[in-house]
């Protein structure tokens, strides 16, 4: 009887055999035959990719697409971070030419500084002009200009290569997504319904009270994460997953994310990291199922290995899904939950970023300083503290979340029922009359300020519903 064979080793194997049990024949079958279950930052990737990865990405999920299921919270949270994926990306390029300036500017000023500083030694120790006179003429302000100018060229020009081969603008999430469709097709009707609102309380009660304090994985280190709501994604994914791999059908599941955090994975003494054994251990005791858990270039890999040997994917196309996952994973560690239409109303701004937003939007009638200000119009304090970050009006201040909200919408569909038509705007005042839903805190906000300030929120509102450049 070998060790694997022994009652204690099998009631225990999760914590003691390598790869908590699975060997190569077992991840073979995971990839022909299990439950597909990609997590939140694995899709929001896609928004990451530049156009040719994002195909080959596609393509290889397109092979084990009749084996994908989407947990309600993995939908809910992709579908509200696409766009937070693409400005941050976007304003991470539009500022990478000022940054290079600024770094610049530095490396200019220190080679001079440190030009001064070896010329005041040499007339400290030695009195010798004629050295400090070939310093002048080696290391001037043109000299090192001219130096300088050819590094900042070919910086820019790579930040420039960068922005042309990105191929999505923020406002493609309100009008014509060409990702979407693609994520739709994979999935299907392999969706989850939405959670009944008793069992949402029911999960919430027991990672907040039980789970949580306990460390029991996943998701004990979003604790004190913006609302208990906001806490808990991870662990409602979980027990989504949970509930799904009950079913008689399932006997593997397969789960990939690039979350790579210490409720997700237990450090080793060695200084590696492994899936928490207990992870395994409770898909197996409460639904009979396996369970593997994977990172993204370990699944594109299995897919060419067991399933498309023909797509070879490029060693570049798995540099960029190392590189898209990371950002995208630790984009989520770090951000503030965003502020949308769902939770605007009972997130307070910190102090002093409305006034400084109702400044940089040029705003200037005492009554739109009062409504900025008043926190019984937390929509349009908050849609004024995104909207002028978004569009280059103010730099946003360090402590302040991600804003995803907006005055008006272009659309076929109505975004909700208390939505009004663009017509209900003046003509005139309102350029998209035809083709635009609008928000109806901002239908009461232009019914209350005067014309003077009317006009610009208009137009700020008009601005970003407009297709970018």
């Amino acid at each position: 009887m070998g060790q694997a064979d022994l009652p204690m080793v099998e009631q225990f194997r999760c914590w003691i055999l390598p790869d908590s049990g699975s060997g190569t024949a077992d991840r073979r079958a995971f990839f022909s035959d299990s439950l597909v279950v990609l997590d939140t930052n694995v899709l929001l990737s896609l928004y990451e990719y530049n156009p040719g990865v994002r195909n080959q990405v596609i393509a290889a999920l397109e092979q084990i697409s009749d084996r994908l299921w989407l947990p309600y919270r993995v939908g809910q949270e992709f579908v509200r971070g696409r766009r937070r994926v693409i400005v941050e990306r976007a304003k991470e390029l539009s500022g990478a030419s000022a940054a290079i300036d600024r770094h610049l500017q530095q490396a200019y000023q220190a080679v001079l500084n440190a030009s001064e500083h070896v010329k005041s030694l040499l007339m400290k120790y030695a009195n010798d002009d004629a050295s400090q006179t070939g310093l002048d003429e080696a290391i001037n302000e043109a000299a090192v200009k001219g130096l300088l100018s050819d590094w900042q060229n070919l910086l820019k020009e790579h930040v420039k290569q960068l922005k042309s081969g990105h191929d999505l603008k923020p406002a493609a999430i309100k009008s014509d997504d060409p990702v979407l469709p693609k994520v739709a097709a994979l999935f299907g009707d392999r969706i989850a319904p939405p959670t009944e609102y008793r069992t949402v309380q029911q999960w919430l009660d027991e990672a907040l009270s039980f789970r949580f304090p306990n460390r029991i994985p996943p998701g004990f280190a979003d604790q004190g994460k913006g609302t208990p709501l906001d806490q808990v994604g991870d662990y409602f994914i979980w027990a989504e997953i949970l509930e799904k791999a009950a079913a008689p059908e399932v006997e593997r599941v397969l789960f990939v994310s690039a979350d790579t955090k210490d409720d997700w994975y237990q450090k080793l003494d060695d200084g590696g990291k492994r899936p928490w054994p207990q992870l395994f251990d409770e898909l197996r005791q409460r639904t009979g199922a396996e369970l593997l858990i994977e990172q993204p270039r370990q699944f594109f890999q299995g897919i060419e290995e067991f399933l498309a040997p023909k797509l070879e994917l490029s060693n570049a196309t798995y540099d960029e899904i190392d590189r898209a996952a990371e950002a995208v994973a630790q984009r989520s560690a770090e951000e503030r939950p965003a502020v949308t239409d769902d939770n605007a109303h009972i997130v307070t701004p910190p102090d002093g970023l409305a006034l400084e937003a109702y400044r940089a939007a040029g705003l200037t009638t005492r009554t739109a300083r009062q409504l900025a200000e008043s926190d019984r119009r937390r929509h349009f304090q908050w849609w004024l503290i995104g909207v002028t970050a978004e569009l280059g009006y103010r730099d946003p201040a360090d402590d302040e979340p991600p804003v995803d909200l907006y005055a008006a919408v272009r659309s076929e569909v109505r975004p909700a029922p208390e939505w009004y038509p663009g017509t209900a705007l003046a003509q005139g005042e309102w350029p998209f009359r035809s083709d635009t839903w609008v928000a109806p805190w901002f239908i009461q906000l232009v019914r209350d300020v005067g014309e003077t300030d009317r006009l610009p929120l208009q137009r700020l509102a008009a601005r970003q519903v407009q297709p970018k450049a």
